[in-house]
């Protein structure tokens, strides 16, 4: 009956102050005469990785329930709006192949499905196109909100681009100064258990040792507790999922005014794609790619050909990566989030929404005592196996439709590297459009829309003989059809460019909550 009063958090960085902050948030509403102890232990001597600068919409809900300013986030870590993601050149290699997954469902979707109607009368227009407006902001550069729309609201769904390193010194400061974490610089030396197995404390070379109840690991890919100290072992996707090797960069404006995108751009290349990501006074451009297709020397100048003759702040850096994640990942009284639980791979930004989804479930479901513990650990790892193997699907679906005639596309578009729940899907996708019976679980990281934008995007090929027909009438589909293209144009001419709500914030802020 040993009740939790004490957590330790292993690593700082994005995972490590989101997990610190959002335990200590839920801890003080719960528990407001007696809050359980916050600890983050970090090493003075170990960088952070800082690359991924995608977020989730579902980082408004995170940053609001921390008690952040929107406006004070977006200046303090050179943030800028998100509104989804440009494929270009993944289904074909030709410079007008791109599609678009927005962050906004379909028009009328889920009660009107509009996919179905929009595949039997074989519109011209891409499909996000058709139904939703979101793409028509993101090629014009254009706002989700305007400047007196107030913080986290929105007028079109939005998530953020964000300067890693800015944002984990922006928590850090948050979270010691007004949430209470008690901050530890020290190297972690050596681990102690308890005689049932159970971590008992961190020797520290710097602070002694440091006690807690339960330790999270946000140690990143050292993965200091869960791996080197309990040996639980690595599910290696890299069989599915190839990518192996990144190269990192910073990349200037050719002007001060230039247009920020407010979207992620993946480019696809010979052996892999290039993402881009706008922040204000500079764009995150990198390539992930697969060395066994590609040498890092070839790789850099397909890197260096995609940003042409724009000034490279700084060299390309090299990151090594190791696709897949912990075959489980809450062990005894350690629970593994961020980097330590695995990773896959920058697309469609799925490492930072995972480190959301962890802290939340850890914090919300917090056991009050030891004994407690181990039924929260049984479902915390049924709910997380089950969301990494959801991504993995996912992910694996942008490649597999791909027509591109590459080594690397094509052993990527290998039917023998698909899984079965992800074959089963597809087969049924022939005759019928994703929706949301379709996925047996309430903890789906992607909805059906995804697959929808996804699918119809890469032209995917359907059984039109067999496939079920549209239950709209050609009448109510135009309606919404046309009510789609109304508000694209009221929107292309009531919102700011992203540039210019961006200054304002900066200049004079939001209207806050």
């Amino acid at each position: 009956m040993k009740t939790i009063d004490s957590i330790v958090v292993v690593g700082g960085g994005t995972a490590g102050w989101l997990t610190a902050g959002r335990l200590a948030v839920e801890q003080r509403q719960r528990r407001p005469d007696r809050p359980v102890r916050v600890t983050l232990v970090e090493s003075p001597n170990i960088p952070i990785v800082g690359v991924g600068e995608g977020t989730w919409p579902t980082m408004r809900a995170t940053l609001k329930r921390l008690g952040i300013s929107e406006t004070d986030f977006i200046r303090e870590c050179d943030a800028t709006f998100k509104q989804g993601a440009k494929f270009a050149k993944w289904s074909e290699n030709r410079d007008n192949d791109f599609y678009y997954h927005p962050l906004m469902i379909p028009q009328g979707f889920p009660t009107i499905d509009l996919a179905t109607h929009w595949l039997s009368n074989e519109r011209s227009d891409s499909f996000s196109n058709a139904v939703c407006f979101q793409e028509q902001l993101c090629e014009n550069s254009i706002a989700p909100k305007l400047i007196s729309t107030p913080e986290y609201s929105s007028v079109a769904n939005y998530a953020y681009h964000l300067d890693a390193g800015k944002f984990a010194q922006y928590l850090q400061k948050h979270c010691t100064e007004l949430l209470g974490v008690t901050h530890v610089l020290a190297d972690v030396e050596t681990v102690l258990n308890d005689d049932d197995g159970d971590i008992r404390a961190l020797v520290t070379a710097q602070a002694g040792q440091v006690e807690g109840d339960l330790f999270v690991d946000c140690s990143g890919f050292s993965a200091l507790l869960i791996a080197k100290h309990y040996d639980v072992p690595f599910n290696d996707c890299s069989s599915v999922l190839q990518i192996d090797r990144a190269l990192a960069s910073h990349v200037a404006y050719p002007e001060p005014d230039s247009p920020i995108p407010c979207h992620t751009i993946s480019t696809g290349q010979s052996a892999g794609w290039i993402w881009d990501i706008g922040l204000r006074h500079r764009r995150g451009v990198g390539y992930v790619y697969s060395s066994d297709y590609i040498s890092d020397d070839q790789a850099e100048r397909e890197l260096r050909n995609y940003i042409g003759e724009h000034e490279i702040i700084n060299q390309p850096r090299r990151i090594d990566i190791k696709s897949g994640h912990r075959e489980y990942f809450w062990h005894r009284n350690c629970v593994a989030v961020g980097l330590s639980a695995g990773f896959l791979e920058p697309l469609e930004a799925s490492a930072i929404v995972l480190v959301e989804l962890s802290a939340n479930m850890i914090a919300e479901q917090l056991p009050a005592t030891r004994s407690a513990m181990t039924i929260v650990a049984k479902r915390f790892n049924t709910t997380f196996q089950y969301r990494w193997q959801r991504i993995v699907d996912f992910l694996k679906l942008h490649y597999l439709l791909s027509k591109r005639d590459e080594p690397f596309w094509r052993s990527m578009s290998d039917p023998n590297s698909v899984s079965e729940s992800l074959a089963e899907q597809l087969e049924l996708w022939r005759y019928q459009v994703p929706c949301n019976h379709d996925f047996e679980s309430s903890n789906e990281v992607f909805p059906a829309a995804s697959y929808q934008y996804v699918l119809y995007g890469m032209g995917f090929d359907i059984d039109r003989q067999n496939h079920r027909l549209s239950m709209l009438s050609s009448a109510h589909a135009e309606q919404e059809y046309q009510r789609n293209a109304q508000i694209t144009q009221q929107a292309l001419s009531k919102l700011p460019s992203h540039r210019e709500l961006i200054n304002k914030i900066h200049d004079y802020g939001m209207q806050a909550i």
